[in-house]
């Protein structure tokens, strides 16, 4: 094989039907669940027909709308407070040049790669050993710090990518750092922080384990919902529900991507 033909994965054998297996599976059940919350028969593996009457029953249960309250207040106030702190750190890292500070970048993506289940167990050991009541709060305190990596990353990221030499030419012109900050940085790391708070929210509102883990009385969410649903049984109100969070998903991703693009126009 030439090694043009060795760079073109398009001719590497095989390629295109594993790529069509991986595909199917990760994508065929989706639109299938998506597909029977349409289903008008409560047995969702017989079609019988299509009705909406699943989202009708969905928007009007109470517990549901009581856990998607919850997923949104413990996703707005975490999503914000993770992006804040993230911010805040990405702006002292890059200002700041110290030995270790690869590694210390190292340390705070380090949840990324650590099962889910580690830091949840962790946290729960935590709040047990102070004596803390589990609740909405020790849940939005647990996705706070859950999501500050995913937060950090793009703020990060953006930030390396700016030209030092704008906030270096706001000073020449007498501007002070505090004016230079507020005028020319954070401007230009907006597309960053905008991107960080949009993904910190999805990772915070789709979460489970952190969660079923750290949360209490009252602070029952869209996911540990559904799955209490699911314990008792697969219904086309749990696809109507599931396929509504699905949705709500897929737009924040493509909010996501468009405010990371949105970055190379500057």
């Amino acid at each position: 094989m030439s090694r043009r033909a060795a760079g073109d994965a398009k001719r590497w054998p095989g390629l295109a039907l594993g790529a069509g297996f991986f595909f199917a599976y990760v994508y065929l059940p989706i639109l299938i669940l998506v597909a029977l919350s349409f289903n008008e028969n409560r047995v969702v593996t017989v079609w019988t027909g299509f009705t909406l009457d699943w989202y009708k029953l969905a928007f009007h249960n109470d517990a549901m709308l009581r856990a998607a309250e919850n997923s949104l207040i413990i996703a707005s106030v975490a999503a914000v407070s993770a992006t804040i702190l993230s911010t805040l750190a990405a702006v002292r890292m890059a200002q700041v040049r110290f030995t270790g500070q690869t590694a210390v970048n190292a340390l705070v993506a380090l949840p990324i790669t650590v099962p889910e289940i580690v830091p949840a167990v962790a946290t729960l050991m935590f709040f047990a050993s102070l004596g803390v009541t589990l609740g909405l709060g020790t849940v939005i305190l647990a996705h706070t710090v859950f999501c500050i990596p995913f937060a950090y990353l793009p703020i990060r990221a953006r930030l390396e990518g700016m030209d030092r030499a704008l906030a270096e030419a706001a000073g020449d012109l007498y501007a002070s750092p505090r004016r230079a900050f507020f005028k020319i940085t954070l401007p230009l790391m907006m597309p960053g922080i905008l991107s960080g708070l949009v993904l910190a929210f999805i990772i915070s509102l789709d979460d489970f384990v952190t969660t079923f883990f750290v949360g209490g009385a009252g602070s029952t969410t869209l996911p540990i919902y559904i799955f209490g649903l699911v314990r008792t049984g697969v219904t086309p109100e749990v696809n109507a529900i599931s396929a509504l969070m699905l949705l709500i998903s897929i737009a924040l991703v493509s909010l996501s991507l468009f405010l990371g693009r949105s970055e190379h126009r500057y």
